[in-house]
Formats: structure tokens, sequence, C-alpha cells
């Protein structure tokens, strides 16, 4: 009962200021066309948004339904409205609960990834306080040509090394679905493949779950 209730409680808060951030975010751009007396044509705008919206709807349907059982209740709230899901807030998830030995699913779980999704939220704020403050006096080290490209690979740098630590594991379920990733974006055009990166997730754990589950039924896991 006691969980049931805390279960409820998460989502009562989830939801309440779910609402209150879309609020703001909307709020603002309201109060500036209020302000300066200028509104957008209507038709421009629901134009653009079917635009954009065809792609990043069902990416973003999609991406919740994958990332929150990762993430659990609380983080799921937290993460999705402050973003940076896939480079910041998973990997943030994963590693606090792989560090703890915790299993994924569980209570302490819940609790962990919700800490750990937290602490990244006000520790990216902080760094871009004091970003934009040092923003000027050190545009022309961040401008460099020498660090161009430390600042494009961090991502692969950050998820590479995840995928390490998860595939040493178990390298024989890695396998099948490196394959079919590496094949798609080999297959695919570069546009494409940028376009359908988020639709291609939950397609890639599909293709993980069926083929651990292959090695399971013949004993090689």
């Amino acid at each position: 009962m006691e969980k049931k209730s805390n279960f409820t409680d998460i989502h009562f808060v989830g939801r309440l200021w779910t609402a209150l951030s879309l609020s703001v975010i909307c709020a603002v751009p309201v109060a500036i066309c209020v302000y300066f007396g200028v509104w957008p044509d209507a038709k421009l705008v629901l134009a653009g948004i079917l635009k954009v919206g065809i792609i990043y709807i069902p990416i973003g349907i999609i991406e919740a339904v994958t990332f929150a059982p990762i993430l659990g209740s609380g983080a799921s709230y937290l993460a999705f409205i402050t973003g940076n899901l896939t480079n910041l807030k998973i990997p943030c998830a994963l590693n606090a609960v792989e560090s703890a030995e915790v299993q994924s699913g569980t209570a302490e779980s819940d609790i962990l990834s919700t800490l750990s999704v937290a602490v990244s939220t006000l520790v990216t704020n902080l760094m871009l306080c004091i970003a934009v403050l040092l923003l000027v006096p050190l545009t022309p080290l961040l401008s460099s040509p020498v660090l161009a490209p430390a600042f494009a690979n961090v991502i692969p740098a950050l998820f590479g090394a995840l995928g390490y630590m998860f595939i040493s594991q178990n390298w024989k379920i890695a396998v099948l679905p490196l394959i079919f990733v590496a094949a798609l974006y080999t297959l695919l055009p570069a546009q494409t493949a940028q376009t359908v990166s988020g639709a291609l997730i939950p397609v890639s754990v599909l293709v993980t779950v069926a083929g651990a589950r292959v090695l399971y039924k013949r004993n090689m896991v």
C-alpha cells in the first residue's frame, strides 16, 4: 500500500510540474508577442508545426516508450522536461545504477536514476551559467581549430565508453545489434539516417531482444 501511494505521489507531482513547466515555456513567446504587439500568421505557424511534427512527434512517442522503463517514473518526468536525454540523462542514469550494482526496474533503481538525473541537470545549469559568464573571454580558445575535433566527438566518446562497459559484460548479445545498426547506417543515405535515428532506437531494442532470446534458447548466454 505504501509503495502504491508513493508511486501515485510521484505521478501526481510529475504531471503537475510538467504542466507548469510547459505553461512557462509556452508563456514566453506569448508574452513577447503581447508586449510587442506582433503575432505570427496562424497558417504559417501550423504549416511549420506540421512539417516538424511529422518527424518529431513519432520520435517523441517512441523515446517516451523506450526511455521510461530505463529511467523510472521520477527520472522520466525530470529528464523529459530538462532535455538532453540521449547524450546526458540516459548515460548518467545507467552509470549510476551500474556503479551501485542495483537491479534495473527496482525501487532502488528508480531512486538512483532520479538523483542522477537531478544532479546532472543542476551541474548542466551551473556549467551553462559559467559558460555564459566566460563566453567572451574564452571565445578565441573555444573556436580554435585544434579543439574542433574534440567537440565534434563528445557524444561518440561518451557512448563509446558506456557501450564498452555493457558490451564487455556479454559481447555475444551485442554482436547482432551492432551489425544491424552498422548495416543500416551504411545502406541508408546520411540525411535519411540522421532523420530517422530516433525511430531506430526501439527497432534496435527489438532486434537485441530477439537475438538475446535466440542465444538463450540455444544455451549460448
